[in-house]
């Protein structure tokens, strides 16, 4: 078996593809082909040693990754909701960090600014953030306010022709290298609202996260005000309430049920090729039951996500999907993912730990995508509530 050369092959047990429409194959072998070219050569080491491939966001920028459903007037892609998923299952079936730079950029910086922004906002920044010139974050999470982003500390005040925003935020992807970032602050009457601050503002920071065993290939960060003047036509205009953000988290977390099959994909086509060649005890270990077991169990599993992604992907491009629906998915798609990684690390044996192939490299980082933009407790809590009608959050 050739290490580090991509092979892969897409699992599609229930011939999922018929459900495709011409467009959205398109999209999907495009970014198939960018990931087998760019991404596989050299996320390992990049992953290795913890750096971020700054390279790949114009690259991402070409092919249209960065804001996919945004119409093309503001330099996004005009696409459907199917295939912003394909894209999002394509780019983490290449590394979950790569899917993380396109979704914080396309569904938590340049969605709030295309639903909620102004007219010369949406002129200002959509088509640099789109193109890849520039690359955004988005500030939610706080040091001690994960789960409940309600008890945020990050405020402004009022200064005339400008606010005064104080505070800081934590495990914000893309920070370090970002030029844009939507911050979500209280004003003094406690309301929450999106602020657009731009790198350069003084007493504005984005100190690098280090030390990470996940999302190695991914640069993660804080971000920090002290006394930050923030121009008010800097403020977004249309969203007013924890609804802003929640909303952006409900796109991102769409983009992440599909995303994380990628990897579930990447790790089952590894495991399955190895189980055939890998010999022992006079025959390929993909001969004995419980190596079957295992993988009858993943393209199971995989199928059934697939078949959720593809129902809830119809239901966006309707305007149907509820934010409880995509919480669902989220939630089985990690779950989903981190068990085939597990069971693919065992079919490779010691090999499994290697950087020659992906299956633990995929391995940590679903360990981050599982808890970020709504834990796997917290989505199971929002189903709960849904189907029973009580809060047990409080």
């Amino acid at each position: 078996m050739s290490v580090n050369k991509d092979l892969f092959e897409s699992p599609d047990y229930f011939n999922v593809d018929a459900l495709l429409t011409e467009e959205q194959l398109m999209v999907r072998a495009a970014v198939r082909a960018y990931v087998k070219k760019e991404i596989t050569p050299i996320i390992e080491d990049y992953a290795q040693r913890a750096e971020f491939p700054q390279h790949i966001v114009k690259q991402l920028g070409e092919i249209g990754c960065f804001g996919p459903t945004i119409p093309i007037e503001y330099g996004g892609g005009g696409l459907d909701y199917i295939s912003y998923g394909l894209m999002m299952q394509e780019l983490e079936r290449g590394d979950s960090g790569v899917r993380s730079t396109a979704s914080v950029q396309g569904s938590l910086v340049m969605f709030p600014i295309y639903a909620y922004g102004s007219e010369e906002q949406k002129q200002k920044y959509l088509p640099k953030l789109a193109s890849g010139e520039w690359l955004g974050c988005f500030g939610l999470t706080e040091p001690n306010y994960g789960s409940d982003p309600g008890g945020m500390l990050t405020n402004f005040k009022d200064a005339g022709d400008y606010v005064i925003l104080n505070g800081s935020k934590m495990w914000i992807s893309n920070a370090p290298y970002a030029q844009v970032a939507v911050v979500w602050a209280k004003d003094e009457s406690g309301e929450v609202h999106g602020l657009i601050v731009e790198r350069g503002m003084e007493g504005f920071s984005t100190p690098t996260i280090h030390n990470k065993w996940s999302l190695r290939a991914s640069a993660t960060g804080e971000l920090v005000f002290d006394n930050v003047k923030v121009p008010k036509e800097n403020i977004l205009p249309g969203i007013k309430g924890l609804k802003g953000p929640l909303s952006c988290l409900t796109k991102a977390r769409y983009g992440i049920a599909w995303g994380v099959i990628g990897a579930a994909m990447d790790c089952y086509d590894t495991a399955l090729r190895y189980a055939k060649e890998r010999q022992q005890f006079g025959k390929p270990i993909g001969a004995f039951q419980l190596q079957q077991k295992k993988l009858a169990e993943m393209i199971t599993e995989i199928t059934k996500a697939q078949l959720l992604n593809w129902r809830l992907g119809t239901l966006m491009n309707e305007g149907k999907a509820t934010p409880q629906q995509v919480s669902m998915a989220k939630r089985n798609s990690c779950e989903v993912a981190t068990n085939i990684c597990r069971e693919a690390r065992q079919i490779l044996g010691g090999m499994g730990i290697t950087g020659e192939y992906p299956v633990m490299r995929h391995m940590m980082n679903l360990e981050s995508v599982i808890t970020y933009e709504g834990t796997h407790d917290i989505h199971l809590l929002i189903t709960g509530q849904d189907i029973t009608g009580f809060n047990a959050f409080k």
